[in-house]
């Protein structure tokens, strides 16, 4: 995958009558994007989906001279990628991957190649979040005038990618199929519009989620969010998210919290630890939620109220009160980032003192890849998310 790119890098090097080999410093691939090559290998397909919009990015890329036509340009061709991804999968591409895997392209690309002057490292770096942000529908953030329902749903990127490189993420292809989504409640139009979630700590730590809906909480902008992620057997609805995490899971980049569930440690915002109660409860319509037309409800909708403490273990907790001088372990939606970023959602909703109805949904999971599974999946979550508009 990056050999493509390697090339077309050095080609306009070679005629940018700026650039020299000097320009280019060598920048070490992180642990995802080291991941392509092995990805490409098995699956050419899905990984070079979008070689012609990373090939774009290179030809525009090596002619640069101007500093900020060059960050507006690596910005749009990032929106491009979202674009197209969410485009393939409404016209049929059941697939949530190539946009991944695309997108690491891109930014390998940007480490390997060089405009027509001397980058600073700190330009290279605002390219590089330049194209994360915007191949990740962030800028993309828009409803219709006439929208009456404003929803906000959040997927997730692929995760542990060195036990199934051919992972997909049926929370991510829903964000994909349901990005613009419009439908009618009650006489009233509803639009969903949606953004792709890193698995990464880091990204948490410093602020996406917060960075995401601060506006939306303040301005009072939306009426519903969904944030969504790959689960268990079924579809949960996450009642009470845990403050801690314990899960002894590596993220993307195979960074390891060094939490357990005997050691549940509290996340970081902006470098302190992240303040809040120990559990807190989302606001989801659960009964609208589980009563969806038969049709499209494959799986059974659990409110799932589970929940782990350090002093109590495992259990079903009844209420808040219940949990107020507990230790969290586990939310109900674990000890990762699942239920981090519906913790942290539902946290800044509280801060924000804001009405509007905010929780997480795991999906069914999914081994590797299943195309028709993960239709039905994204089915039913439309189902349940029209279901949830119509209870306003």
């Amino acid at each position: 995958m990056t050999k493509p790119c390697l090339a077309l890098a050095i080609a306009g090097l070679l005629t940018g009558t700026m650039a020299s080999t000097a320009a280019v410093a060598k920048i070490e691939l992180d642990i995802e994007e080291a991941r392509i090559d092995a990805a490409a290998q098995a699956m050419p397909q899905v990984v070079g989906r979008y070689q012609a919009l990373v090939d774009s990015l290179a030809s525009q890329y090596s002619e640069q001279t101007d500093e900020l036509l060059m960050t507006q340009m690596v910005a749009r061709q990032g929106e491009r990628l979202w674009q197209q991804a969410v485009r393939d999968v409404q016209s049929g591409g059941q697939d949530d991957r190539p946009l991944y895997w695309g997108r690491l392209a891109m930014k390998t690309l940007l480490k390997e190649q060089a405009p027509a002057f001397k980058i600073a490292p700190w330009q290279r770096n605002i390219n590089l979040s330049a194209v994360e942000k915007s191949s990740r529908g962030f800028s993309n953030i828009s409803f219709d005038d006439d929208v009456a329902i404003k929803i906000l749903l959040t997927g997730f990127d692929p995760f542990f990618l060195d036990r199934h490189i051919d992972q997909s993420n049926p929370s991510g292809l829903a964000a994909l199929a349901l990005d613009g989504y419009q439908f009618s409640v009650n006489g009233k139009k509803a639009q969903v519009q949606t953004v792709m979630i890193p698995v990464r700590f880091a990204d948490f730590e410093q602020g996406i989620i917060e960075s995401l809906l601060t506006p939306f909480y303040r301005e009072n902008s939306l009426d519903m969010i969904f944030t969504v992620s790959m689960g268990r057997d079924d579809f949960d609805l996450e009642r009470f998210p845990g403050r801690n995490r314990s899960a002894a899971a590596p993220d993307n980049l195979n960074v390891l919290t060094g939490a357990n569930k005997e050691k549940p440690i509290a996340p970081k915002f902006n470098g302190k630890t992240l303040n809040g109660p120990e559990f807190v409860e989302f606001s989801l319509p659960v009964t609208a939620m589980q009563s969806t037309p038969e049709a499209v409800s494959k799986w059974k909708v659990n409110d799932n109220h589970s929940v782990t403490t350090l002093a109590k273990g495992q259990f079903d907790a009844s209420s808040l009160t219940q949990l107020q001088s507990e230790t969290s372990v586990e939310g109900s939606g674990g000890g990762y980032l699942s239920n981090e970023i519906s913790y942290r959602a539902i946290l800044l909703q509280q801060q924000f003192n804001s009405a509007i109805p905010v929780g997480h949904i795991h999906t069914p999971k999914v081994q590797s890849y299943d195309a028709q599974i993960e239709s039905e999946i994204v089915e039913q979550i439309k189902a349940m998310v029209i279901a949830g508009a119509e209870s306003l």
